[in-house]
């Protein structure tokens, strides 16, 4: 598989080529770029490769301008400090969005994608989380059981749905616990997504709940909860960029 990088940064390069040849060593770079111009010119007049990985701010401008400029067929990985850039990224032929430094294990994942995953359908995800919500008709209350009695409670009072030890649980504004019959991925398509995000595996968390966010090791986020002494709280790698995005709405 031929590649090229455009990078600026000749350590950034010289540490993506390093990773490739670690993961992907099949992988050929036949060339690398350090300026849009070059870039432009280089994509013109050669053979397409079979992946582009793409810093966003080049020597003399952003890397969007190249693809303007050029009909480019085949996927872009994207590579960056910066993550406010993603939207405009995968409005190219982007299938993923690395920040940088970059991680091995996160670069095998984005190469996986470029094998599996169509640009489109990674676009439709991101772009769906800007458009206003389908006129459906979201889960609004939980029937909970609480010793011999019934309660019926209001989604608007779920601070954050989570998985613990196979069984399923809501936590509630007003600091009470109680166990669903539902999993998360059953939970998820029942919510509104305006106000339900699923930052990893264990927890779905509700916009409410977003008041104590830190930043995390790996370019990662935690979340604090009042109530939920768990150290799994935290916003997956893969999900931060989306995960920000839902925080900006």
């Amino acid at each position: 598989m031929k590649v090229i990088i455009l990078e600026d940064e000749t350590r950034a390069a010289n540490h993506l080529e390093r990773l490739l040849a670690n993961v992907a060593p099949s992988m050929k770079v036949v060339a690398r770029l350090e300026s849009v111009r070059d870039s432009a010119k280089y994509l013109q007049t050669n053979p397409e490769p079979d992946l582009i990985f793409s810093d966003i701010q080049l020597a003399d401008g952003l890397s969007f301008e190249i693809y303007k400029q050029v009909a480019i067929n085949c996927p872009i990985i994207f590579t960056t400090a910066y993550d406010h850039y993603a939207i405009e990224a995968f409005q190219t032929n982007g299938i993923d969005y690395l920040l940088k430094p970059i991680e091995e294990e996160r670069l095998q994942k984005a190469i996986e994608k470029a094998r599996h995953f169509s640009p489109g359908m990674l676009l439709e995800k991101l772009l769906a989380m800007s458009r206003p919500a389908e006129d459906k008709s979201w889960k609004s209350r939980f029937m909970v059981k609480v010793g011999d009695k019934i309660r019926s409670i209001p989604v608007e009072e779920i601070l954050v749905f989570y998985s613990q030890e196979k069984a399923s649980f809501l936590r509630t504004s007003d600091s009470h616990t109680y166990c669903i019959d539902y999993t998360l991925d059953e939970l998820e398509p029942m919510l509104n997504p305006g106000k339900f995000f699923r930052i990893n595996r264990k927890y779905l968390v509700s916009i409410e709940a977003c008041t104590n966010i830190l930043v995390w090791t790996n370019s990662r986020l935690r979340l604090k909860i009042d109530g939920i002494d768990d150290s799994d709280i935290i916003v997956a790698r893969e999900r931060v960029v989306e995960f920000k995005m839902w925080l900006d709405r």
